[in-house]
């Protein structure tokens, strides 16, 4: 690994932790690790629009209970490489990331807990490389499968994602985005949460990470990728243990998806905050954390 001892830019001062970049399936990703080296692993995977702060909150708990954690900027995001090109978002290679980064920290096995495109990316590991997998945690976005049934079936689901396919538009959504110092992006995320779920000082350090040279397209081509290839998983039942996270008032994703993704797991378990939206562990930091504290001990 390639350890940078200066703190990042935008890095909260009471944070735990250091920045480290790490070669893995061809790219160099910056991570944020903290916790004891011999502690079990926890990677955490954020989502879009966000970078390795989304899971600032969840850092130090984990830590004080004994855990190794590794929250990375995924491919595309923040400091991280951004390969040119849709195909190097492919889910395939997105999955291989987080599998290279469990081996690059000499680890056979980690928890690995998602959120939103980072749940989508937790899921796909947990299906194709379950020996790597300690356990699985996924907020907020369902099992692949349950996934494009519903987006088959149901359309209230295909209004809610209608943003996906107007990310298919080339270069606008990337001039769209950048207008007003990236408004639309910070008044998406402030109508789809709770009020006051973000300050001020954190819309400061996401804007910071959309700034990065070629981020935002990288970001963007997560979801071309996925429509262009539309890929299904090689298995349909997860193995490991799982707990699936739900904010019931999630205005991208229908609750009902979530039960039906644990119906999929041989031993799976559903976690639903009705009074929380797609931005639970936001919302809801201290109940999150403990609950992966919980799930992992056992």
């Amino acid at each position: 690994m390639n350890v940078d001892t200066e703190t990042p830019e935008g890095y909260p001062d009471d944070e735990p932790g250091e920045s480290v970049f790490v070669e893995t399936n061809g790219v160099r990703l910056h991570t944020v690790q903290a916790g004891p080296e011999d502690g079990p692993l926890v990677l955490l995977l954020h989502g879009f629009p966000e970078f390795w702060y989304g899971w600032h909150d969840q850092l130090r708990p984990l830590v004080n209970a004994g855990y190794r954690v590794v929250v990375p900027d995924q491919r595309g995001y923040n400091l991280s490489d951004k390969p040119d090109g849709v195909d190097a978002y492919h889910i395939d290679e997105l999955a291989r990331d987080v599998v290279g980064l469990v081996d690059a920290l000499g680890r056979e096995k980690a928890h690995v807990v998602g959120h939103d495109w980072g749940a989508a990316v937790a899921w796909w590991v947990a299906l194709h490389y379950p020996e790597r997998v300690e356990k699985l945690c996924a907020v907020n976005v369902p099992h692949p499968h349950v996934f494009s049934r519903t987006l088959r079936r149901r359309w209230d689901q295909k209004l809610k994602s209608w943003y996906v396919l107007a990310f298919q538009v080339p270069a606008v959504p990337e001039l769209l985005s950048r207008v007003h110092n990236w408004g639309l992006l910070v008044r998406t995320m402030r109508r789809t949460s709770l009020p006051g779920t973000f300050t001020s000082a954190d819309f400061e350090r996401y804007r910071e990470a959309w700034n990065q040279p070629g981020s935002f397209r990288a970001m963007v081509n997560w979801y071309r990728a996925i429509v262009r290839d539309r890929p299904s998983p090689r298995r349909t039942r997860v193995t490991v243990p799982t707990l699936v996270f739900w904010g019931a008032r999630d205005q991208f994703l229908k609750k009902s998806m979530a039960r039906e993704s644990v119906n999929l797991c041989d031993d799976g378990r559903l976690m639903l905050c009705e009074d929380a939206t797609h931005w639970v562990h936001h919302e809801e930091p201290v109940r999150v954390a403990d609950a992966l504290v919980e799930f992992f001990a056992e």
